[in-house]
C-alpha cells in the first residue's frame, strides 16, 4: 500500500513540476512586460567607506536590474559611473548594446576607495554621460533618461543644486542610501514623489533585494494587474487603462473597494501582534510599522465574538501594549496602536516570544478556550538572545506563528519562528517603505481555511468491506488552480484514515 501511494504522490508532484501549480507553465517575467526605452546611468559610490566584499554586492545589485531590461540601441541603453573624490566613467550608454556584455563589464568595475564626492558624480552624468556623444538619445517623452544613484555617507561636496539641474533636463533621479547615509541628501538628489525615488537599506547585504522595485518601474504594460501596480489586496481585475478590485471566495471586499475582510461569517481568532521596538528600528520607521498593524487590523472582523487583537513591544525587556478582548472595534484598536510609544533599547526577541507563550494567550490575558491563536511577530535585526527554544514552544503550543522581518532581520530566525508551511508564514522586505506590501498578503494567510483554493483534485476511496483486495481507489484531478500542499495533505489524511 505504501508504494501505491508513494507512486501516486511521484505522478501529481510531477504532473505540478510539468505544468506548474495553477496548471499552465511558469511565465517569465518578460512575458507579462516588456521594459520602456530608457537611458540608464547608475551612479555608484566606491569611496573607502564601501567595503570590497560591500562594493561586489552593489554589482549583484545592477546586474539583477540589468537582467530585467530589454538591452539594445532601440531599446535600453545602459552606462555606469564609479565616483570616489574622482568620477570614473566605466562604461558609457553606446559601449554595449547586448545584455551578456553589460553583465560582463559590471562585474569587472573596481571600486576607487577615496573620498565621496556625490555632487561631481551627478554634474558627470549630465555633462558627460547623458550627452549625445556618449550614445545619449534625443530627449523624447518615448526616451525615460533615468539615473539610479547608490551612495553610503554624507558627501564632501554639494548635490542640491546640481540635482535640482539634473531633474529640469528630464533625468528622473532615484536615490538609495545604505547604512549611515545621509537621509536629507537622498531626499535633495531624488525626483518627486520622494517616497517612489528614495529607498534606504540598513546594510550592503540586502540591496539586492531592491532590484525587484526597479524591474516594476522600468515595466511598460497597460495592464496595471499583470504588472503589479495596483492596489488590490487580493485579485485584481484589469479593465481598459485602469483596474477594479475582487475577493477570493470567503472574503468580503471592504469599502475602500481594495483591501479584503479574511475572518468573516463568525469566525474566531485570538491574534497577538508581537513587535520589534528596539533602536534600530529608529522612530521614522516604528510609525510605518503602526501603520502596518493598523492595515492588517482593517482587513480584520473585530468583534466581541469574532477577531480579537493583543499586542506586545519588544526592546530589551517586554511591554504588554494592549491585551486580548480590551478593545472589540476597530477604532478602539487603531486608536491605541497609534498612541504606542516607542521602547528603542535592545533586541531580545527569544524573551518576546516566551512572554506571547506563557502570558498572551493566557486566558488571564484574555485568550478564549477552544479559539485559534495566531502571532505575527515582527523584527529588524538580530536577536540578542537564543531564540530556538520559545519558538518550538510556541508552535508545540498549536499558535500559528507569522515572522516578518525586515533590513537587517536574519532570515534563518524568522524560518525558526514561522509555522509549517514556512513560505507561506514567513516574510521578509529589504526596507520599511515596502511593508504595506506584506500587509496586504498577510490577512489572506492568517484566516485561510485549510484549503483555500478549494481544490479540485479529489482523490476518493470507496470501500465495500474491510479486505485490502475488496478496496477501490477512484483518483479524479483537475489540477488547474489547486495547491500543491493541499493536494498532499488529502492524500495523507486518507491514507492515514486507511490504514
Amino acid at each position: 500500500m505504501d508504494r501505491i501511494f508513494s507512486g501516486f504522490l511521484l505522478s501529481v508532484l510531477l504532473l505540478f513540476q510539468d505544468h506548474g501549480i495553477d496548471g499552465a507553465s511558469p511565465q517569465p517575467r518578460g512575458a507579462l512586460c516588456r521594459t520602456r526605452p530608457t537611458d540608464l546611468v547608475f551612479i555608484i559610490d566606491s569611496s573607502r567607506s564601501v567595503r570590497p566584499n560591500e562594493f561586489e554586492q552593489v554589482k549583484v545589485f545592477l546586474s539583477q536590474v540589468i537582467e530585467s531590461l530589454d538591452v539594445g540601441p532601440n531599446a535600453t541603453r545602459v552606462g555606469v559611473i564609479n565616483y570616489a573624490s574622482t568620477v570614473k566613467n566605466e562604461f558609457s550608454l553606446r559601449t554595449h548594446w547586448t545584455k551578456a556584455n553589460l553583465l560582463q563589464a559590471v562585474r569587472k568595475i573596481k571600486p576607487l576607495s577615496t573620498g565621496t564626492m556625490t555632487g561631481l558624480a551627478i554634474q558627470f552624468a549630465i555633462n558627460r554621460a547623458f550627452s549625445d556623444s556618449e550614445g545619449a538619445r534625443v530627449r523624447s517623452p518615448e526616451i525615460n533618461k533615468v539615473a539610479i544613484i547608490v551612495t553610503d555617507g554624507r558627501p564632501q561636496d554639494s548635490v542640491k543644486d546640481v540635482s535640482a539641474r539634473a531633474r529640469s533636463l528630464g533625468i528622473e533621479l532615484f536615490a538609495i542610501g545604505v547604512g549611515r547615509v545621509d537621509k536629507n541628501t537622498l531626499r535633495q538628489m531624488a525626483s518627486e514623489p520622494l517616497d517612489e525615488h528614495v529607498d534606504y537599506v540598513e546594510s550592503y547585504s540586502v540591496i539586492e533585494k531592491l532590484a525587484t522595485k526597479f524591474q516594476e518601474a522600468f515595466c511598460d504594460l497597460s495592464d496595471l494587474c499583470a504588472s503589479g501596480d495596483h492596489d488590490c489586496q487580493q485579485i485584481c481585475v484589469s479593465t481598459p487603462g485602469s483596474y477594479t478590485c475582487a475577493c477570493k471566495e470567503g472574503f468580503t471586499l471592504n469599502s475602500d473597494g481594495k483591501t479584503c475582510s479574511a475572518c468573516n461569517g463568525g469566525s474566531a481568532i485570538d491574534l497577538v501582534f508581537l513587535i520589534d521596538g528596539s533602536k534600530s528600528v529608529r522612530p521614522e520607521n516604528f510609525e510605518l510599522m503602526k501603520k502596518f498593524i493598523n492595515q492588517i487590523v482593517d482587513s480584520l472582523d473585530v468583534s466581541d465574538k469574532n477577531a480579537h487583537v493583543g499586542l506586545v513591544q519588544y526592546s530589551s525587556s517586554v511591554r504588554q501594549e494592549f491585551p486580548l478582548g480590551r478593545y472589540n472595534n476597530k477604532k478602539d484598536i487603531k486608536a491605541a496602536v497609534k498612541k504606542m510609544s516607542y521602547m528603542e533599547k535592545g533586541t531580545m526577541t527569544g524573551l518576546a516570544l516566551r512572554h506571547l507563550t506563557e502570558k498572551s494567550f493566557d486566558p488571564s490575558s484574555g485568550a478564549r478556550p477552544g479559539v485559534p491563536k495566531v502571532g505575527i511577530v515582527f523584527t529588524d535585526g538580530r536577536s540578542q538572545d537564543y531564540i530556538s527554544d520559545a519558538a518550538k514552544k510556541a508552535k508545540d503550543s498549536g499558535f500559528e506563528m507569522f515572522a516578518v522581518g525586515v533590513g537587517n532581520a536574519v532570515e534563518d530566525e524568522l524560518r525558526e519562528i514561522a509555522s509549517e508551511p514556512v513560505a507561506t508564514h514567513y516574510f521578509y522586505t529589504a526596507d520599511f517603505s515596502t511593508i504595506n506590501k506584506i500587509a496586504k498578503e498577510l490577512p489572506t494567510k492568517i484566516c485561510a481555511e485549510e484549503d483555500p483554493c478549494e481544490c479540485k483534485a479529489i482523490v476518493k476511496f470507496q470501500q465495500k468491506d474491510l479486505a485490502w483486495e475488496s478496496l477501490k481507489c477512484t483518483a479524479i484531478f483537475s489540477l488547474n488552480s489547486c495547491l500543491l500542499e493541499a493536494v498532499t495533505k488529502r492524500i495523507a489524511a486518507l491514507e492515514n484514515k486507511i490504514i
